[in-house]
């Protein structure tokens, strides 16, 4: 009687867990965006009602550079931390679909300290880069869930090391032929062994999210060429107004900041009848690549057209979002650009207007509008200013 209710249990435990992993990978069908698709994946790890691990980071494979890339990091920053978390989550009942849905009011956050770690790490794929690289590179799995396993690897492994991890499993994200991706879990505030059966369910796991990675990145990427200024690179017209709409709401649903920038370039119709056409086109290439290497991750930066640029900055108070207008203006007024094939340089400024929602405007429309006539008011004060928009302006 005993070994029947043994076994019973058994298929209820197995039955569950197969409906967990076929209902995370709803979920993961549930969306093709990439950031949203990482977050689903490492959300499903550390839930509780998912594999309930502790912590999982995500590193995807670069393979321009042959290099791998930390992607996302979700796990508390500190014990104390992960103590209130469940607490709060065995309180509140929180489902997995409940915390998968928070990524729509959270997800673009990215002041974690371990998320921070994780996405300022970069790792040659070889060798001698550790357990991360070989995990891609032999395409297998890393279970260091014991004294022993944990000697087989170099005892000061890159990674490892900045995490703490004791104990750990590595994990390929497999796609069709390739690799696209690791996966790295612990229990590091909880200390629960890593059982065999954790390493079975991450494994059938991490082959659903292989695949849900490359058809996310495939759809970036079509994404990404439909969507693209062919000049600058940067994001199109279109793609900004969809954008801006978008960030708006999001700001309106959860009462939160948000700033637009209006950049132009000053004199550039001067610039383009002195040193001609391709000269002005180097000029809109170099600006875009200031403006990518400024901006954060969060900001959309897009060319509104002609020489003119705009940048989204979600989460961002209008003053904060004066600063960085500053630090834009003040980096392209002391930059050298190269107008001939001389490479003889030149100064450029650029004109920069602020607004914010909700101070400013409610709207899209309406926000547009309001940086446009503070980018006026800078051309109308002396150009190579920011100007913050003002009710004086209308």
């Amino acid at each position: 009687m005993s070994l029947n209710n043994n076994n019973d249990q058994k298929h209820k435990e197995y039955y569950s867990e197969l409906l967990m992993l076929y209902e995370i990978g709803n979920a993961m069908r549930s969306t093709l965006r990439l950031d949203e698709i990482l977050y689903i994946i490492l959300t499903s790890v550390t839930a509780h009602e998912g594999l309930e691990f502790n912590r999982a980071m995500v590193f995807l494979v670069n393979e321009k550079e042959n290099k791998l890339e930390g992607r996302l990091g979700i796990g508390p920053d500190s014990g104390e931390d992960a103590h209130n978390i469940w607490k709060y989550i065995e309180k509140t009942k929180q489902t997995l679909h409940q915390l998968l849905s928070a990524y729509k009011e959270f997800g673009r956050r990215t002041d974690s300290h371990l998320n921070n770690l994780v996405k300022n790490i970069r790792l040659p794929l070889d060798t001698a880069s550790g357990v991360l690289a070989k995990t891609v590179l032999e395409r297998k799995p890393f279970n260091i869930i014991n004294t022993d396993a944990k000697s087989a690897i170099e005892e000061k492994d890159p990674v490892i090391a900045l995490f703490n991890s004791e104990y750990f499993i590595t994990v390929p994200l497999l796609a069709k032929d390739r690799v696209v991706g690791v996966m790295v879990v612990d229990n590091f505030y909880s200390k629960r062994p890593i059982t065999e059966d954790d390493i079975w369910k991450l494994t059938m796991f991490a082959n659903q999210a292989g695949l849900a990675i490359e058809n996310s990145q495939e759809f970036e990427r079509t994404l990404i060429l439909s969507n693209t200024d062919r000049l600058t690179g940067l994001w199109n017209f279109g793609y900004f107004r969809h954008q801006l709409n978008e960030d708006i709401k999001r700001a309106h649903r959860f009462n939160r900041y948000l700033s637009l920038l209006m950049l132009d370039l000053d004199f550039f119709k001067e610039f383009n009848d002195t040193f001609g056409h391709l000269a002005g086109d180097k000029l809109l290439q170099q600006i875009a690549d200031i403006l990518k290497n400024t901006c954060r991750e969060v900001d959309v930066v897009a060319r509104y057209g002609g020489e003119e640029f705009a940048i989204i900055l979600p989460e961002t108070f209008k003053e904060k979002a004066y600063s960085s207008a500053e630090r834009i203006r003040k980096l392209v007024a002391s930059t050298h650009f190269p107008h001939s094939e001389l490479g003889q340089p030149k100064r450029v400024t650029i004109s920069i207007g602020v607004a914010s929602f909700p101070h400013d405007a409610s709207t899209s429309e309406a926000l547009i509008g309001a940086a446009d006539k503070a980018l006026y008011a800078a051309k109308k004060t002396g150009r190579n200013r920011v100007c913050m928009y003002s009710q004086e302006f209308e």
